[in-house]
């Protein structure tokens, strides 16, 4: 083969890696514009549902940011039947009250005290190396609070249930 026919395929060749390595660069320039975008969209979306979960409010008056922090307070139950995981964490007022006896020693719950129900449909683990089902959609959180003043034909008890 001529020496310039073997120079000729030797640009072409090049030129095509160049080409080639342009278009893979490209794609993952895509990719991660993609991938950023999307994060960004989680970012916001987590936001604005943060922001809206704390706007809800029940007919009743009991307003869901009364319960703002709730994800820190401390278990006291947890729950599972057929159709959903349950746990109830309470806050400090509560756990301090049930620390005292409140109620198996006759004393009530005082203004202040909270609960909240936290429902889950449950689903099977695929990672667990045994059989054991775990929260996968989130339902809704019941949740309770004692204010003798703004609940007295209950006990001093408002009551709501979020979806």
């Amino acid at each position: 083969m001529p020496e310039s026919m073997t120079e000729s395929v030797a640009q072409e060749q090049q030129e095509r890696k160049v080409k080639t390595r342009t278009a893979v660069e490209g794609i993952a320039g895509f990719t991660i514009a993609v991938t950023a975008m999307a994060v960004f969209a989680v970012f916001v979306a987590t936001g604005v549902y943060a922001q809206d979960k704390y706007s809800l409010r029940s007919p009743g008056g009991i307003a869901f940011s009364d319960f703002r922090g709730y994800e820190d307070w401390a278990s006291v139950s947890s729950a599972r039947s057929n159709e959903v995981l349950k746990v109830i964490v309470a806050n400090p007022a509560m756990i301090k009250a049930y620390e005292a006896g409140v109620p198996s020693d006759g004393q009530s719950f005082r203004d202040g005290s909270m609960i909240v129900e936290l429902q889950w449909k449950p689903k099977g683990s695929t990672e667990a190396p045994f059989v054991v089902e775990v929260a996968d959609i989130f339902t809704q959180a019941f949740v309770m609070e004692k204010d003798g003043k703004r609940f007295p034909k209950s006990d001093g008890w408002g009551y709501a249930v979020f979806n």
